[in-house]
């Protein structure tokens, strides 16, 4: 009798072997083909040789970075890291923000405000010129929300030319008209007068000059010294002369007093100040504004300067050499008026130019127009405005400065092709203002008081 038996074992495709067996003297016996048990040795053999194959190659790939690429790819990325520590470092100094396509929106709307407000006012051909290209920049701005292949940085600067251009259709005083028909400054004098400060050298930071309104009455021909007294940045007093004369011989002076302390929010902080009409316009202490203390009244008004960030208590002095504490706010005066310089981080630490107006009706102190440059505040050693230009200098050597660059802020104008030189009795330069009744330039000199004639 056939016995039909399914033995537990399989073929070499895995399924199970069926044999046939026969009953033999009282036991069943069958033949099994063994050979589909057998070890697949050439298989094996195969799947051996592909792995000693792929361990040689893997080796020598592994020799191959370890000793060619890898040093390459180790200098590569030695070379970027060192290209970005300078952006590292201004990135860390709060110097660059986030282009947002909102907050860029945003400008252009306020921007578009602007220009139809003016071109209601006085419809002009820069109105209408600047209406038409306020237009392409919006359709540019719309195209960026929905592609890439316009560049925002691009985009920013050309809505940083606009709103200079807005804010030079303002108006602006008719005397400027008189006063300034010569163009740039072509040349500065040696000094024509020095003189050391009232309180010694050894007060190295401060300002002074000469009255700056020409319809001054009470403050007509009078000469002041502001010496910052604390730690070469902070002060709380003036000294006025009333008279040239009363100046170079240190006689007859007034001391004003207009804050209770040096850290006072009244008193002065930076080496900046200008003595226009009857107030001493200046930076206040710690802090964005600028203040007016009237000579008559005692009192201090005071006005937030425009712009996000704008740095104070050290954040963007006066550098190029070594940095003048606190230099954070500059005040001027010239032909058209008042002026502030300074910087903010929205504009990447490059110089603002922001016009200062005293409403004696209201009895406040207003900015009515502000322009963005492209000259990084940290690079220049000092800075003073002239007819309405913004002129910039630069450290050469201990006795010498140079006027390198202007912003004219009339057309939005850039020069920086300039080299007038200033020479001067020591290496630091703490302040730098111009008078426009003479037309002569004051610096403040490491405790020394120059003076130089300015020629167009």
């Amino acid at each position: 009798m056939l016995l039909l038996l399914l033995l537990l074992s399989l073929t070499h495709d895995g399924q199970p072997q069926r044999v046939v067996g026969r009953k033999n003297n009282g036991s069943c016996a069958c033949e099994v083909n063994v050979a589909a048990w057998s070890f697949p040795v050439v298989k094996y053999e195969g799947v051996l040789e592909q792995v000693q194959s792929c361990e040689g190659s893997l080796h020598n790939l592994q020799e191959q970075v370890s000793t060619e690429r890898l040093p390459r790819i180790q200098a590569l990325v030695n070379n970027v890291t060192a290209r970005l520590e300078p952006f590292q470092y201004l990135h860390h100094q709060g110097l660059y923000t986030a282009l947002s396509l909102r907050l860029l929106g945003d400008e252009l709307s306020q921007l578009e405000t602007d220009i139809s407000s003016l071109h209601s006012q006085s419809k002009t051909a820069q109105t209408q010129k600047l209406s038409v290209e306020v237009g392409k920049l919006r359709r540019d701005v719309v195209r960026m929300k929905t592609s890439d292949t316009i560049n925002m940085k691009t985009v920013k600067e050309k809505l940083r030319y606009l709103k200079n251009s807005a804010q030079s259709c303002k108006s602006i005083p008719q005397r400027f008209q008189r006063y300034c028909l010569k163009g740039l400054i072509t040349n500065i004098s040696d000094p024509i007068m020095t003189k050391v400060s009232p309180l010694g050298k050894s007060y190295i930071s401060g300002s002074w000059g000469k009255q700056a309104q020409f319809d001054s009455e009470g403050q007509k021909d009078s000469y002041w010294v502001q010496t910052l007294v604390s730690g070469h940045t902070s002060g709380n007093t003036l000294r006025i002369y009333q008279s040239y004369e009363n100046f170079m011989a240190s006689a007859n002076y007034k001391d004003f007093t207009f804050a209770s302390s040096y850290t006072d929010s009244k008193s002065i902080e930076g080496p900046s100040s200008v003595l226009y009409g009857e107030a001493l316009y200046y930076h206040c202490y710690r802090s964005a504004d600028i203040c007016r203390y009237d000579l008559n009244t005692n009192e201090v008004q005071r006005v937030t300067l425009p712009g996000t960030g704008v740095g104070f208590n050290n954040k963007f002095p006066y550098c190029y050499y070594d940095c003048r504490a606190n230099s954070d706010v500059d005040v001027e005066a010239d032909e058209t008026g008042l002026w502030a310089l300074y910087a903010t981080v929205s504009n990447h630490g490059n110089l603002v130019v922001s016009r200062l107006v005293w409403d004696n009706d209201a009895k406040t102190l207003n900015v009515s127009q502000t322009w963005e440059t492209r000259l990084f505040k940290k690079a220049v050693s000092n800075a003073f405005m002239v007819c309405g230009v913004l002129y910039a200098t630069r450290y050469v050597d201990e006795f010498r400065e140079e006027v390198f660059y202007a912003f004219d802020t009339a057309t939005g104008k850039e020069d920086n092709s300039l080299a007038l030189p200033l020479e001067k009795v020591a290496k630091g330069v703490a302040s730098l203002s111009y008078n426009p009744t003479n037309r002569q330039i004051y610096m403040y000199n490491d405790g020394y008081l120059l003076a130089y004639q300015a020629y167009f």
